[in-house]
């Protein structure tokens, strides 16, 4: 069997964000430590009752701190045109966890995580990195206390939110810089993987009928406006938890990113240097390719371990 590998996740749920909450909760080779919340996919104080909603219906405890509504330095963007006004329409959860509230902060809870475990954490980033970026400011102690940092975004061309920039690199760009500068082992599982990473229809139609977690991952999938049923809808944040538990899957790069926060038109693009123009050291593993037949046969795989 496989060591246990703690990890925090860091989410803005989010629908797709469901699905990777849902494959880590129930994957015995991890053990969630904590989830933290930010602000990005809707309002912090909506992301977090989604989560508390997730906790409830899988009746799982694990500790839940509130981290940062809005962006460093910027005005908050969201994503509610893709995840609807609540960030979970399309599903009607009966009840929430706010017991597993946590009193402090989300960069402080983090900080107790690291330094108080005798084994490195390793920290899944699923929404803007503004949370990430705070910890390193304030607890810079803390880098050596990462295994390593696999986050969600960026993208190795066009953007989702900008001409070039990937919608939770664009919500703060100036943390995703912080992040990105601070020698962490970083991963990036951004846009291009996602968009190989899709559901059908005809997998909705399975997923109903395997299991509560299914049915109601197809109910939300109605909702969700990341593709259609057509031509597919993307696993952006499921790819990051299939990065951990089947890295096989992807294809890796390692590279230097910068991230442009000063361009009038470019802010939040994500520089992924593969032919070494810049000439600077390599700071980040850049996932550039999946076998989506693979990640299809993970993700029914994930969902049927689950209640």
């Amino acid at each position: 069997m496989k060591k246990t590998r703690k990890i925090i996740i860091d989410t803005d749920p989010g629908i797709d964000d469901a699905v990777a909450i849902a494959a880590a909760l129930f994957d015995e080779s991890l053990d969630i430590k904590l989830f933290t919340t930010v602000g990005g996919n809707v309002s912090v104080d909506k992301v977090t009752k989604n989560l508390l909603k997730l906790l409830a219906f899988w009746n799982k405890d694990v500790p839940v701190a509130i981290g940062s509504g809005r962006p460093l330095l910027r005005e908050a963007i969201d994503a509610s045109e893709i995840h609807g006004s609540t960030g979970m329409d399309g599903y009607d959860f009966a009840t929430s966890k706010y017991e597993l509230l946590t009193k402090n902060h989300a960069v402080i809870e983090m900080y107790k995580v690291l330094m108080d475990s005798k084994e490195k954490t390793t920290i899944v980033a699923i929404g803007p990195l503004t949370n990430i970026a705070l910890l390193l400011r304030m607890y810079p102690e803390c880098v050596e206390r990462i295994e390593e940092l696999v986050l969600m975004g960026g993208s190795l061309a066009r953007g989702n939110t900008g001409v070039l920039s990937e919608f939770n690199i664009a919500a703060d760009p100036e943390a995703a810089k912080i992040v990105f500068e601070s020698n962490l082992t970083l991963t990036m599982v951004g846009l291009d993987v996602g968009e190989k990473a899709l559901i059908l229809a005809e997998d909705c139609q399975k997923l109903k009928k395997m299991n509560k977690t299914g049915d109601m991952i197809n109910q939300l999938f109605n909702s969700y406006g990341s593709g259609n049923m057509e031509v597919g809808l993307h696993m952006y944040d499921g790819c990051a938890i299939a990065y951990l538990l089947a890295p096989e899957m992807f294809d890796v790069r390692e590279t230097y990113v910068a991230i442009e926060t000063q361009g009038a038109l470019t802010a939040g693009a994500t520089l992924v240097d593969l032919n070494g123009y810049l000439g600077r050291k390599a700071n980040c593993r850049v996932c550039v390719d999946l076998d989506s037949v693979q990640f299809k046969q993970w993700f029914f795989d994930a969902i049927g371990k689950c209640d």
